[in-house]
């Protein structure tokens, strides 16, 4: 049963009604450090809901504290989301609108928001985006990195053989570099980054929006070195890499080292696609020599 009376936020000390939202669920971005960051739009979503799902509703509820919102809030999260969802699938059967918030930034990026859209949406419930505030889109603006191509890959493996092997599948891609970090790991993933990657110009990018925000540039190796040795790491982290050279493209023997890790997780198919996607080459000649490679491991295990 939808609420019907007026709803309201405050805005320069001033009440201000919200329009009446649409049934559905609404993605709702929020700021990722300032608060002023936020929206009209994301305003008038978070105090015209039913209901607001979100990580943690006391990081939630500073946000709605501060601009008059009292929409109910309940927790969606990775460890209650499979409990959580049907509850909420069923507001929206019952014509709720649901907006649902991560504790900072865009929805779904790096938290499980994708299964509730996608179980929304077969449902046959409406979707909609109220965009706003990215970390990732933040760091990419003011790194001085070519932004013409990126590639988020979010947070690296915690183990230190995981995030090697994955550092090498990123060697090849012809974009810049978006990760994730937290404080505690940065100086092991530049070292892994500077020796995976090599001299490449990167940037990390701490605290943005917020009172102590920090860029810091420099070669991958360098800026290892200074988190090495005590330069501040505390708060939220996004690291950008530089694209690699186009110089030259991968040799035979890179191509083929690349095509066989591939191979070891994926079909011959999918492999082709990754390693002719990560190097630029043609995919019909790269599937060709997936599919000789392939047919040697079989061989080889025959014998």
């Amino acid at each position: 049963m939808r609420e019907t009376h007026p709803k309201t936020y405050v805005l320069a000390d001033r009440p201000v009604e919200a329009p009446r939202l649409a049934g559905g669920l609404h993605i709702v971005a929020t700021p990722i450090g300032n608060l002023r960051d936020i929206s009209l739009r994301a305003l008038e979503t978070l105090a015209a809901a039913d209901t607001i799902a979100c990580e943690d509703t006391r990081v939630a509820r500073k946000l709605l504290d501060r601009y008059g919102i009292n929409t109910p809030l309940v927790p969606y999260h990775e460890h209650n989301a499979a409990a959580a969802r049907p509850k909420l699938l069923a507001r929206l059967a019952d014509g709720a609108s649901v907006a649902l918030i991560s504790d900072a930034g865009t929805p779904l990026v790096s938290d499980p928001g994708f299964k509730l859209v996608r179980t929304a949406r077969d449902a046959g419930h409406a979707v909609f985006a109220v965009p706003g505030a990215s970390a990732a889109l933040a760091a990419l603006t003011v790194a001085g990195l070519p932004t013409d191509r990126f590639f988020f890959e979010g947070f690296l493996p915690a183990k230190e053989g995981q995030r090697r092997s994955r550092i090498a599948e990123l060697e090849h891609i012809p974009a810049t570099l978006v990760i994730y970090e937290s404080g505690p790991r940065l100086a092991r993933t530049l070292a892994d980054l500077a020796a995976g990657l090599g001299a490449r110009e990167a940037a990390v990018c701490r605290e943005l929006t917020k009172l102590h925000e920090e860029v810091r540039r420099g070669d991958l190796a360098q800026l290892a070195h200074d988190y090495t040795q005590g330069a501040e790491t505390r708060g939220e982290i996004v690291i950008v890499v530089a694209p690699p050279s186009a110089d030259a493209p991968p040799d035979a023997n890179e191509v083929d080292a690349m095509l066989r890790n591939a191979l070891r997780r994926a079909s011959v198919k999918d492999a082709a696609a990754e390693v002719a996607t990560a190097t630029g080459l043609p995919r019909r000649d790269i599937y060709k020599r997936a599919i000789a490679l392939a047919d040697e491991a079989d061989d080889g295990a025959a014998n």
